[in-house]
């Protein structure tokens, strides 16, 4: 069996992922990372603060003083920023904790366990249940939360500089360089440096940016980078999706933000032909994103802006195809976008990432950054209203992006729209959206949810994928939101559609064999058949057809299994409190009665609450109509 699995990672991963994985534990094991990665390095300072103040390279936005859009006081906001003065954090965009004004930036709020500094990071565990989710300690280390800072300072007129390079201060003095946590990942390292460089230009000139305070953040910038940098392979090998192109573009960027680093010309034009290659590469030609997930492709949009933004001012502008996959990109998004708050389906993993929060707008609202990077690329807007329109205020600068940048401005289509490469086949009616994955993998899968079918009916999700939880949690919630049964389609003897193996890692993927919509006088219909649950046998294969009434509020779907004799199917449907009237028949038309099945909801990271779902068995087919009342 460890055989056979083995040989299904070299196909599935490749041989490129597995001998780099071999090599990166290698050189964990005998200390070669220690040595490309040193604790207690040589200070490294290049310029004085008073020199760096007369020739700042230019970022996205300008020092406060020279900042002239709209000003809005607004209630939301000052609330958040009086919750983090008083040591809270809103993490994964949705839960305030108070973790004090002490925070020692290496506990685990979650679970309270600390973490030893002065491990180095390659000794850091990610995985260990007992420790709980990383991913708690490296949120504040992340700042987006200065942003918010940043922007009451913006709107009301105040200053808390003191309080924001403080904060960088402490962080410095509690993670020596290449010590714990905070460390141990280098997306995380470079989302820091970007938050950091929206603090050093906004209170560029503020009195509490100190010589010896700027000494430090120097120290650690550098460092930050070369860690980036002597790490890159990780992520653009082993992880290869969103970390690659955060740190890759944080090399990109570096020359032109730190000038004064002499490797950051080395770093930089290497970090831009792995930049542009990630992005040829993650963002399928049609628009889709190989991590098969809405708010991830989110986080490419936001970095997308960042780096087109930045690139535009300083004219070094990327190659077409960045500027091509980015409109494709924002196309995809604003199609499956719910025009009525924002929201797209809850599809995919969610970790609740929101890098830059630049607006004052809900988590789950993505048209704030589909509308900057949609100006950016058109020089014309998709919303016009004020929360709608601040993200762009902090991203992007007009009169510093070339005229020939002007993609037609895009439009929302109706009727069946398909996205063969990405595998999504989406349906846009008056007040109904259908949205139906049928994809076939030539990257990871992180879902096992091949034929999900999601129905929006005005703006409401009345028939949802189950979210994502977290990352590290109990091996049955993990089994429920990555697995089929956390999504609405088939599973086969309770087995998922694929075999679960590590945290991130599936065996003998699922394969859409072939997917479309056709069009009748009164309905869309929609047929895809997939090979999946090859594990149990490889023929098996399922076939769904969905049919889409154009004249009421209907769905029929039917459903044949075939290669599977003798074991037991089940269709599930997640619908929480919506009122669905479920109409069954099973193989030789035999009315079937639904069955209560366990079901939750995670809208947000760290998030679960009951909801409420019911599976219909069979044996080779059913056809089930589903009525939304």
């Amino acid at each position: 069996m460890k055989i056979s699995l083995g040989l299904q990672l070299l196909q599935n991963m490749g041989a490129r992922y597995v001998s780099y994985r071999l090599q990166h534990e290698f050189e964990k094991r005998f200390g070669i990372l220690k040595k490309k990665h040193p604790i207690n390095p040589p200070l490294k300072s290049f310029i004085s603060l008073d020199d760096w103040r007369k020739n700042t390279a230019s970022f996205v936005i300008s020092e406060r003083e020279l900042l002239i859009f709209q000003k809005v006081k607004k209630a939301s906001l000052k609330d958040k920023f009086e919750r983090i003065s008083n040591g809270d954090i809103c993490f994964f965009s949705h839960e305030w904790k108070n973790i004090g004004t002490n925070y020692d930036w290496i506990t685990n709020p979650d679970s309270g366990y600390r973490y030893d500094v002065s491990k180095h990071w390659s000794e850091i565990s990610d995985l260990n249940p007992s420790n709980g989710d990383i991913k708690y300690v490296w949120e504040k280390s992340r700042f987006s939360y200065l942003l918010t800072i940043i922007r009451y300072d913006y709107h009301f007129d105040e200053d808390h500089a003191e309080f924001v390079f403080a904060e960088i201060e402490s962080w410095i003095t509690a993670n020596p360089i290449n010590q714990g946590p905070n460390w141990r990942c280098s997306q995380e390292i470079s989302l820091r440096i970007f938050n950091w460089c929206y603090a050093l230009t906004f209170y560029k000139n503020s009195a509490a940016l100190t010589e010896e305070r700027w000494v430090k953040i120097q120290h650690v910038i550098y460092w930050s980078l070369h860690h980036v940098y002597h790490h890159i392979n990780f992520s653009r090998i082993a992880v290869r999706n969103n970390h690659a192109i955060t740190e890759t573009l944080a090399l990109t960027l570096s020359e032109l933000l730190f000038p004064f680093i002499p490797e950051t010309k080395k770093w930089a034009n290497k970090g831009r032909a792995w930049f542009e290659k990630e992005i040829a590469y993650q963002i399928y030609e049609d628009g889709t994103f190989l991590q098969f997930s809405m708010n991830y492709h989110r986080v490419v949009v936001q970095l997308l802006s960042l780096g087109i933004s930045l690139t535009e001012k300083h004219n070094v502008p990327f190659s077409n195809t960045v500027y091509d996959r980015s409109y494709k990109s924002i196309d995809f998004l604003y199609q499956c976008l719910q025009e009525e708050n924002g929201f797209l389906p809850n599809y995919g993993a969610n970790d609740g990432a929101w890098f830059f929060p630049l607006s004052e707008t809900l988590y789950r609202d993505y048209r704030p950054q589909l509308n900057t990077l949609h100006l950016i690329l058109t020089k014309k807007r998709l919303y016009e209203t004020v929360d709608l329109l601040e993200d762009s205020f902090w991203l992007f600068s007009d009169d510093k992006v070339r005229n020939d940048l002007s993609n037609a401005v895009l439009t929302k289509k109706h009727g069946a729209i398909s996205y063969n490469l990405g595998g999504y086949f989406i349906l846009r009616a008056e007040d109904s959206f259908t949205f139906i994955r049928c994809g076939k993998y030539k990257d990871r899968p992180f879902h096992a949810d091949n034929l999900h079918l999601d129905i929006w009916v005005k703006g409401e999700n009345v028939l949802r994928d189950s979210g994502t939880y977290k990352y590290n949690t109990d091996k049955m919630y993990l089994d429920y939101f990555t697995g089929t049964s956390g999504h609405n389609t088939v599973m086969v003897a309770e087995h998922s559609q694929m075999l679960k193996g590590g945290r991130f890692i599936w065996f003998y993927w699922s394969q859409a064999l072939f997917g479309k919509w056709e069009e009748t006088g009164d309905s869309f219909v929609f047929k895809g058949r997939i090979s999946a649950f090859r594990f149990i046998n490889p023929r098996i294969v399922h076939e769904r057809k969905v049919t889409v009434s154009k004249i009421q509020k209907e769905w029929i779907i039917n459903d044949v299994v075939e290669h599977a004799d003798g074991l037991l199917k089940k269709q599930i449907w997640h619908f929480d409190d919506f009122e669905w009237e479920f109409s069954s028949l099973a193989d030789s038309n035999i009315k079937v009665e639904g069955e209560t099945v366990p079901s939750f909801n995670s809208c947000f990271y760290g998030q679960k609450i009951d909801g409420r779902a019911i599976s219909f068995p069979f044996d080779k087919k059913i056809s089930t109509v589903l009525k939304y009342k």
